[in-house]
């Protein structure tokens, strides 16, 4: 679905850079600084309206959290919420995430989120999947040692493909859910995506993994 361009977008995003930055690189190793307090660092890939980030960052004061999304008309979504609820560990990027090694300095993260990314489900594009090879190089450069990487998705596809990619590249899976929504044992919160999703029936498939 195409996102209609937002306008003021730009100006506003320009008007808050104690909320949200477009140069993520003038950061990097410095991300600290962003926030009230010295904390872990957890980082979500593609955040969408930011349901999830904002939630996150309130149900976990302990951490500080990033959110990083390209789309300007959509990041503006979560900067509006952002405004109005001024959470002091959660700081916006708008980039792209395939240059996370521009971003943030080695070990700098202590959790990385990629949450419902695009499936791209044609075998040319594979190389476009947040799950690629050359994209898992980038999340082990940046996570710390003891980090992880929490993937979620309702595409059977995109799951089973990252699956092999996880394995391939040597990883070690520390939970997997064929169906996260069965399990009520753990924290689950939900991405706009999911709660949709969820809805038309499809299971929900979610893997936490560290980097060997």
């Amino acid at each position: 679905m195409r996102l209609r361009k937002k306008p003021r977008a730009a100006g506003e995003i320009a008007a808050h850079p104690e909320y949200i930055t477009i140069t993520p690189a003038a950061f990097k190793g410095q991300w600290q600084e962003k926030f009230a307090k010295k904390q872990p660092l957890h980082v979500e890939i593609g955040s969408g309206k930011g349901r999830f980030i904002i939630e996150m960052a309130k149900a976990h004061p302990e951490c500080n959290f990033i959110g990083l999304e390209i789309q300007s008309s959509v990041i503006i979504m979560i900067l509006e919420k952002q405004l109005v609820t001024q959470l002091p560990n959660l700081y916006l990027v708008q980039a792209n995430g395939n240059a996370l090694t521009d971003y943030f300095a080695p070990n700098e993260v202590a959790q990385l989120y990629l949450n419902f990314s695009d499936p791209w489900p044609k075998n040319r594009h594979a190389k476009r999947r947040l799950t690629y090879p050359t994209f898992l190089k980038m999340y082990r450069q940046v996570l710390q040692p003891a980090g992880n990487l929490q993937f979620k998705t309702d595409n059977r596809g995109l799951f089973e493909y990252s699956l092999l990619s996880f394995n391939q590249f040597g990883t070690k899976f520390i939970e997997l859910s064929l169906d996260l929504h069965q399990n009520k044992q753990r924290e689950n919160i939900e991405t706009e995506y999911e709660q949709r999703f969820s809805r038309l029936g499809h299971p929900i498939y979610w893997i936490k993994l560290q980097f060997k």
